[in-house]
């Protein structure tokens, strides 16, 4: 790495740390980055570099985005599920206070936010801002020490950040819009037909105008959603990579690198957090509307 003084350019440091570990199929007569030539029939393999992530196609999968969320997912539930079993009716104290104040508070925003009644809001909630918060904390781990350990161990390629992957984003982004649909669709019935087709002009002959801007609007919610978290996640993982590049180029900027890597690491803190509420608040305000029956 070009921060550890090997033989890689700056560029190709920052194009390595955005390279997602990528598993997929090849199609029959591919050449491979060692010369060799796919099989017919295609072959499943781990991909090296770009070019073979783009021809492994839609149906490739990033293994470690897949492996950090799910394991950020699965330590949220056994860590909330551990402070729930040794829970008592004494003051709390340590992690138990702490996830008390965090159900606290997202109960809080639920009840200001959601006004309709359904059970599974707040559960749902409760999920999107530990988990995405869990993901994006990822990215206050220094950029070069998860990749490189994993490298001695012969993983090439290994973002650590599920949250700067578009595919998880966008993922939970069309979750809870498919959750809006089911909403919608069981509390208003055939009302939510008319909200597409009688709005904003309620007049037969702009039903085509009316559906047209509807559904724009209806689509954009996921997008935006999953594309906000995706896009803000991301700019702040390159910020740490470049500033981590700075390492390679002297020592007279070892200092000045290491003061901005501190700096931005704790404004990060900032983004992290707020990323993550602004995500669950809007699947709030989104399920909220999608059962207002007018």
């Amino acid at each position: 790495m070009a921060a550890n003084g090997d033989s890689q350019t700056v560029s190709e440091y920052i194009v390595h740390h955005l390279t997602n570990l990528t598993y997929g199929k090849l199609p029959g007569g591919y050449e491979r980055y060692d010369g060799s030539v796919v099989a017919e029939g295609g072959q499943w393999a781990m991909a090296h570099g770009a070019d073979e992530i783009t021809a492994m196609g839609f149906n490739a999968i990033h293994v470690d985005s897949m492996f950090w969320s799910v394991g950020l997912g699965v330590l949220f539930c056994w860590l909330f599920r551990r402070v729930a079993v040794n829970a008592t009716a004494g003051i709390p104290s340590g992690l138990v206070n702490f996830v008390e104040m965090v159900v606290e508070f997202v109960d809080g925003t639920v009840k200001d936010t959601f006004h309709g009644r359904n059970p599974l809001i707040a559960p749902l909630a409760l999920t999107i801002f530990v988990w995405v918060f869990l993901m994006n904390l990822m990215d206050l781990i220094p950029v070069d020490l998860i990749p490189h350990t994993l490298m001695l161990a012969g993983v090439e390629y290994q973002k650590i950040v599920p949250s700067t992957d578009p595919n998880i984003t966008m993922g939970m982004a069309v979750g809870v819009f498919v959750l809006m649909l089911f909403y919608s669709i069981k509390v208003k019935g055939f009302g939510f037909v008319k909200e597409l087709t009688l709005n904003p002009f309620n007049h037969p002959l702009f039903i085509p105008v009316n559906l047209f801007m509807e559904v724009v609007g209806l689509l954009a919610k996921p997008f935006s959603l999953g594309l906000r978290l995706f896009g803000n996640m991301y700019a702040g993982e390159m910020i740490f990579i470049l500033i981590a590049a700075l390492f390679s180029v002297g020592v007279f900027w070892l200092l000045p690198a290491a003061l901005l890597q501190i700096g931005w690491a704790i404004f990060h803190i900032l983004v992290i957090t707020l990323q993550a509420f602004i995500f669950m608040v809007l699947t709030i305000v989104y399920l909220s509307m999608a059962h207002e029956d007018h």
